[in-house]
């Protein structure tokens, strides 16, 4: 039994989508929590057991860690969240204490690079969601973070500001390369690792895309898939911390976004050296010509 928390996000859609084709081959069995099952398509809640509610509910975790062997684990946004242990470790506690009690042996859980970087303890939400990996790893389960750079299909949240204006935005330096991976890649990681659960301990398993790129040269990129002019804006860090609470956060996660972003500039991702093992597949260009332009046509 696997169980996948958000299961109609970005990432846990489509790693569900990967584990209903994958896992009946091997004799697995799916189990969803999910606040609204309305969300799930009709054919996909004919296959999987489905708890409702949300997963930092000590009652709803219990439910659905009984009998489970993994767990896919994602902290959800949480806008308006008075804290970022909120968001991460307090939302997390009542699973751990629920891992424990079933004795799940393998959990897969979404977080950042950074670790063991110069700059991970001040680095916002990182920082946040790497002592939230410390918490569920001392459940005693087998645990393997998906440490993540930036998302590829961030880019997707600016997809008007791109088609109606030719720009793009971001707080980071123009033409420093960096790390950056598709969700679809990450689905793909955690998919691989929990159908062969083989591994054991604790650690992290980095997902860096194929190679680093800078802001000027996704520019590029999208200039070139999309057939017109793209620029890169560098937005003034104050004035994007700034611009958090007005779209729904908490001063204490607008500041944190900021201190993610600064830490970013000054070396976060830059911590794992890129392996065959650790270059996932996904190139900018491919998702800019499969993902963002039917987005920005449509």
């Amino acid at each position: 039994m696997i169980v996948i928390t958000t299961p109609t996000g970005r990432i846990g859609g489509r790693l569900l989508d990967l584990l209903l084709h994958r896992s009946p081959s091997q004799g697995e069995e799916l189990r969803v929590v999910v606040r609204d099952p309305g969300k799930l398509p009709d054919a996909v809640r004919a296959r999987v057991d489905v708890v409702v509610g949300r997963h930092d509910d000590a009652e709803v975790v219990d439910r659905a860690f009984a009998g489970a062997d993994a767990v896919f684990w994602v902290a959800p946004p949480t806008p308006q969240a008075p804290s970022l242990d909120a968001v991460y470790s307090g939302f997390a506690r009542p699973a751990a204490e629920a891992l424990t009690a079933h004795g799940v042996r393998h959990v897969v859980g979404v977080s950042a690079l950074g670790r063991g970087t110069p700059v991970a303890d001040r680095a916002g939400h990182v920082t946040a969601t790497l002592a939230m990996d410390d918490l569920l790893a001392s459940t005693g389960a087998a645990y393997r973070a998906l440490a993540n750079p930036s998302f590829m299909d961030n880019l997707l949240w600016q997809t008007a500001l791109i088609r109606d204006h030719g720009v793009y935005s971001s707080t980071v330096v123009a033409d420093r390369p960096a790390p950056l991976a598709a969700t679809r890649d990450i689905a793909a990681a955690a998919a691989d690792l929990l159908l062969d659960r083989s591994w054991t301990g604790t650690g992290e398993v980095p997902v860096l895309g194929p190679e680093d790129l800078s802001a000027n040269d996704m520019a590029r990129i999208m200039s070139e898939v999309l057939g017109r002019p793209v620029r890169y804006e560098r937005r003034p860090l104050d004035e994007f911390r700034a611009s958090l609470p007005g779209r729904g956060y908490s001063e204490a996660l607008a500041q944190g976004f900021a201190d993610m972003m600064r830490a970013k500039d000054e070396g976060l991702d830059a911590g794992v050296e890129r392996t065959p093992r650790s270059a996932s597949p996904t190139s900018f260009r491919q998702w800019c010509e499969e993902v963002l332009k039917p987005a920005v046509l449509a």
